[in-house]
Parts: C-alpha cells; structure tokens; sequence
C-alpha cells in the first residue's frame, strides 16, 4: 500500500490523489473513433516550436527532462503549455479545469507567482510521497486517470520498466508527462517520445534535443530562460 502527502490550494476540500480518481469523466466511455486528434500545447518560444512535431509539446506522451542542475528554468519551459491546457473545454462539458499534478518537487511551489501567470491554484495539485516507489505510482494514477492536463516528476532515477508504464498511463489518459532526473541518465536508453538536456551556459541555461521522435534533434536557442525562482519558493 503507498502513501502520498498532498497539498492543493483549493476553494474547496480535497484531500489526496483519491480525488482525481474519484473523478466522473475517468470511467466515462468514450467512442475511441470519434475522439478528437490529441492537441499540442505551444512552449511559448517559436524557435522550439518550429523543432517539435506539430509545434509544440505532445500531449498522450512521456518527455524526459535531463538536468545538471534543478532551477535552471525547467518549469518556466512548460508553463506556457500548462496555462493553455488549463482553458481547454472538455469534452465531457465539465466547466471545471483539468488537474496539473506535481510530484515531489525539489522546492516548495510559490502559489502567488504560478497565479499571476495564469494556473488555476484550485486545480493544482502537489503530492509529496515519501519513497520514489510512492512518487512513480502516484505519477502512474495520474497519467492515466483522464482528468489531468499534465503531471511533472521529479526524480533521482528509475528503471526501464516504470518508464515504460509511465509513458503507457500517459497515452492512456492523454496527459501531457514531464519527468525530471539528473543529466547522469542522458546515456541511458528511454521509452520517452522527447528527450531534452538542460544543462547551466556561461550566461543562460542551454537546451538541446537528445531525441525527437518526427522532430529534429540538436541544440535550441531560447535566448533567456528566466530562473525558477518564479514557479518555487524556499526548499
């Protein structure tokens, strides 16, 4: 059995992952034929658009974030795409937003700033598990709940195998999957769709392509990534 510390900033009570799960629109049928084409939610920098296929993250997949270093602006990479997938309409005609899932997270998230750039703090949700067992389960469940827009993850490792259930859970709910490790992994083999290297320049963080699959890999000039000191708080 695992067990999750969770913590939301809600309008009103909710008090775990249960929450999610316990969600109508996931054991809602769906005719798999007449379901829409997975959208793609823009990064916010044209130059990495015009690098990814269909000009932007995909949603329904795993991406691998590869860092030398956490704070180097790896959140501020997906918060264009989280606010656009928090507008979307669902089909099910539900009014509520979708859920965006943090777990374990290397700082403490600063709600006012993710608020004025345009998260719905009441559809967020930040799981604090106490092993990377728990954090790789609790990603699991969420991935593949149907309800999330995206679920980021930060960890020091994993095997082969959970990639690979994470990735399934992912296409299985259409979530938009983000996880986190350490650069050390970059020569490791992975199920991800996308592989990304977020490394520290002299001046600015750099970004390069290790895989994309229908895209082009190689380096990405960003220009200034901001720090994120604007999406964490204190540790």
């Amino acid at each position: 059995m695992c067990f999750v510390a969770v913590k939301t900033w809600m309008p009103r009570e909710v008090s775990s992952l249960a929450d999610i799960l316990a969600d109508a629109r996931v054991w809602k049928l769906k005719d798999a034929s007449a379901a829409p084409a997975r959208p793609v939610w823009s990064t916010g920098k044209s130059s990495l658009d015009a690098r990814l296929p269909g000009g932007g993250w995909p949603t329904a997949s795993l991406i691998e974030v590869l860092l030398d270093d956490t704070g180097l602006g790896e959140v501020q990479l997906f918060l264009p795409a989280l606010v656009e997938s928090q507008r979307r309409t669902d089909s099910s005609g539900a009014q509520d937003a979708p859920w965006i899932v943090w777990i374990a997270p290397p700082h403490e998230p600063y709600a006012p700033a993710l608020a004025q750039q345009g998260i719905e703090l009441g559809r967020l949700l930040v799981v604090r598990p106490a092993s990377a067992m728990e954090a790789l389960w609790a990603a699991e469940q969420a991935l593949a709940s149907g309800v999330c827009a995206a679920v980021l993850l930060w960890l020091k490792g994993t095997d082969d195998r959970w990639l690979r259930r994470l990735k399934l859970a992912a296409e299985s709910g259409g979530a938009l999957g983000v996880l986190f490790r350490p650069e050390r992994h970059r020569f490791e083999s992975s199920p991800a769709s996308l592989r990304l290297l977020m490394t520290q320049g002299e001046h600015e963080a750099r970004l390069d392509l290790l895989k994309v699959q229908g895209g082009r890999p190689g380096p990405v000039d960003l220009g200034s990534i901001p720090m994120d000191g604007t999406s964490f708080g204190s540790p």
